[in-house]
């Protein structure tokens, strides 16, 4: 389910100033107690902000078979498009966790998960923007637009 932070009728200033990259790093904390990692232990948790002030949430979900996990990126942007398939995807939260090991600094979404993030910007024809920091808030990191992290991205206008 997604939290509110915002009416509908809000402009994107208004939402920017009310859920500030810090605020929205902790939705994606608040989405790491959904991931499940008992294979690497290593948690991520993801959250979007859309135009009409929701939130949605995602977690990494492994499999014994690794190239058949799931990021949570991926996960928190499947549940925005399912969720409210209309509207823009303003911003994108990565917070990752280690039961393991001290984590050295933020992690960045892989390079499947920028190329989701490209095509979901591209399809809605305005920038994305990516924002990572440490589970305790620390350490921020803000991008505004996926093109920033992946350049030189693979889209449709190949296949045509």
């Amino acid at each position: 389910m997604a939290s509110k932070i915002a009416n509908r009728n809000s402009k994107k200033s208004d939402i920017n100033s009310i859920a500030s990259d810090k605020s929205l790093l902790k939705h994606a904390v608040r989405a790491l107690r959904f991931s499940y990692s008992p294979y690497s232990k290593f948690a991520v948790g993801a959250a979007i902000l859309k135009s009409n002030g929701a939130i949605y949430l995602g977690a990494n979900i492994e499999n014994a078979s690794y190239p058949l996990c799931l990021c949570a990126e991926r996960t928190a942007l499947a549940h925005a498009h399912i969720s409210a398939p209309g509207g823009k995807i303003w911003s994108i939260a990565v917070v990752c966790s280690s039961e393991d090991h001290p984590i050295p600094g933020p992690a960045f979404p892989c390079g499947a998960c920028r190329q989701v993030i490209s095509e979901f910007e591209d399809k809605q024809g305005a920038p994305i923007r990516v924002i990572v920091g440490m589970k305790d808030g620390s350490q921020i990191k803000s991008f505004d637009s996926i093109k920033e992290l992946l350049p030189h991205s693979f889209n449709g206008q190949f296949l045509k």
